[in-house]
């Protein structure tokens, strides 16, 4: 690289929840598309080690990296907007952070000195921060602060981007994302939240170069001129964020606000070569124009926050987009389905989708949901627990091992057609300790799978602890369900599928965490594929 590492830092203020994740994939997707090698990071201020021990109600969905790491849900953002995998040092915690710091000093590594928030923790925040950008892969880290400005817990964050700043001069900057209210009452935008926002961050020794101001009426120029005046920015370096149909929309909302230009500007780089977002655009086109539709069950537990399976929704819409097909998800809780209520529950649907989750909380009723697709020849997708009630259903229904289960849920079950492995049996922690990360599969020749993958080996990304039980694999192939995918490593079934059935697969691993704008998952695209012949078969 012709100059030194860059850093953008991305903090938010007045209200959670503003988007920051989306304007840091949406200003590093417009940066990417001038040709700059750029990567993403969240910095999160809960004292969780990470967000793997963390029930989806709290935080919405635990995302995980190729090598393993469970992350906040923003990082399937970075990937899905900028097509390049995360890392473990994309995500890091206030729990991680503090961990570090306590074991060096166990270690005896700061040499009897006290050890203190300044500067050791901010030093440790500093050098995470710092990892990728010395990795020598990119010339442009964006590192999203999580929180909102002013939070306690984010404070030694804060001093962090401070101390950076000063250090690194013109190769730091920071975009400050804020809110600008709507008083409905009197007609007008309001800006002196962002103004105390804006000062609160001054107080904290941290100019903000750049506002994102999210809002949901235009900016005037009046209101730009005063931002810019009150808030010590420049006028071109106010940036309005209107509400968008969609987050794949806010690329090109930035783009016309001009965004990556002020950024690359202050930090000294080269404006020259366009953004190239033509593919982009054409994804937004067959997203906003489709030309048939489809109804999807989404069966789960956690549907009541649907950022409980954000992945899975973003993977039908890229799938959706790439086969021209609006993707319609009707979020079903599972507990709601029993034998009496799932002929209503499930009908109009042209695909059902069970999807993963931890626990006996609406196992009986996923059960139903597999067995209704199954019995009636509806497309079916099983992802991870969704595969493994696939193949409980399929024993107890099929086989006639009528009390089969997972020993999960039934740890005295007669037949424990799920069941723990020998090393997971050991294991007494909770917190990365399931099987993560990639792994590979032998799809079988001829298989669903190996028609929808086109190859014989594949690597996707898990994280699970039951599997299974490889005692009745015979017995379960002999009564025609197909094993299709098998981890070489540990004998291992990865995916199971019927023959006898138009569509209908289950996979033990997350096909959702590898889905972008630019490469949609084929499971998914297969699915759609499957579900839109069920609609246009049963009109």
């Amino acid at each position: 690289m012709s100059h030194p590492t860059k850093y953008i830092f991305v903090t938010g203020g007045v209200t959670s929840s503003l988007g920051k994740g989306i304007i840091s994939a949406s200003l590093a997707t417009l940066l990417q598309s001038r040709g700059y090698s750029v990567t993403i990071q969240k910095l999160d201020p809960y004292i969780n080690v990470d967000p793997g021990t963390l029930n989806p109600y709290e935080h919405g969905e635990c995302y995980v990296t190729e090598d393993g790491a469970e992350t906040d849900l923003d990082l399937g953002h970075y990937e899905r907007f900028l097509n390049r995998p995360t890392s473990k040092a994309n995500n890091v915690t206030t729990g991680r952070i503090y961990l570090n710091v306590i074991e060096k000093e166990r270690r005896g590594e700061f040499l009897g000195k006290t050890v203190q928030v300044i500067p050791h923790i901010t030093d440790e925040i500093k050098n995470h921060i710092k990892i990728l950008g010395q990795s020598g892969e990119y010339e442009i880290v964006i590192t999203e602060i999580g929180g909102t400005v002013g939070d306690i817990e984010a404070l030694p964050y804060i001093e962090a981007v401070r101390q950076l700043k000063w250090e690194l001069g013109q190769d730091a900057l920071v975009v400050h994302l804020t809110l600008i209210p709507y008083l409905s009452a009197t007609g007008e935008l309001k800006t002196k939240p962002t103004q105390h926002s804006v000062k609160m961050l001054q107080e904290s020794g941290v100019q903000p170069d750049i506002l994102v101001c999210r809002t949901e009426h235009p900016l005037g120029e009046d209101l730009r001129k005063k931002l810019a005046l009150f808030c010590n920015v420049k006028k071109d370096a106010v940036i309005e964020s209107i509400d968008a149909e969609t987050i794949y929309a806010v690329p090109i909302l930035m783009r016309n606000e001009k965004l990556d230009e002020a950024v690359l500007k202050r930090l000294n780089l080269p404006v020259s070569q366009e953004p190239d977002l033509v593919r982009w655009k054409e994804f937004l086109y067959r997203l906003k124009f489709p030309k048939t539709e489809v109804n999807i069950g989404l069966i789960g537990k956690y549907v009541e926050l649907r950022d409980s399976y954000k992945s899975i929704a973003e993977s039908f819409i890229h799938a959706g987009a790439h086969t021209e097909v609006k993707v319609n998800i009707r979020w079903i809780h599972a507990e709601s389905l029993r034998p009496e209520t799932v002929v209503e529950a499930l009908k109009g649907l042209h695909g059902v989708l069970v999807a993963p989750g931890f626990g006996e909380r609406g196992f009986e009723g996923k059960l139903e949901a597999v067995r209704y697709a199954r019995e009636n020849k509806i497309p079916f997708f099983g992802i991870c627990l969704g595969m493994q009630i696939a193949v409980i259903e399929f024993a107890r229904n099929v086989l006639g091992l009528h009390e089969a289960s997972s020993s999960e849920f039934h740890p005295n079950t007669p037949y424990p057609v799920i069941d723990l492995m020998e090393e997971q049996k050991k294991i007494t922690e909770k917190g990365g300790t399931m099987r993560l990360g990639a792994w590979p599969c032998k799809l079988e020749p001829d298989s669903l799978a190996h028609r929808i993958y086109r190859r014989l080996e594949i690597s996707e990304r898990h994280r699970h602890r039951y599997e299974l039980n490889n005692t009745y694999r015979s017995q379960l192939q002999a009564a025609g369900l197909r094993l299709s995918g098998i981890n070489p490593d540990k004998d291992l079934v990865e995916i199971i599928e019927l023959d006898d059935h138009p569509f209908f697969i289950g996979v033990q691993f997350h096909p959702e965490y590898k889905s972008t704008v630019y490469n949609p998952h084929p499971l998914f695209i297969h699915f759609v594929k499957a579900a839109n012949q069920y609609a246009v078969d049963n009109e």
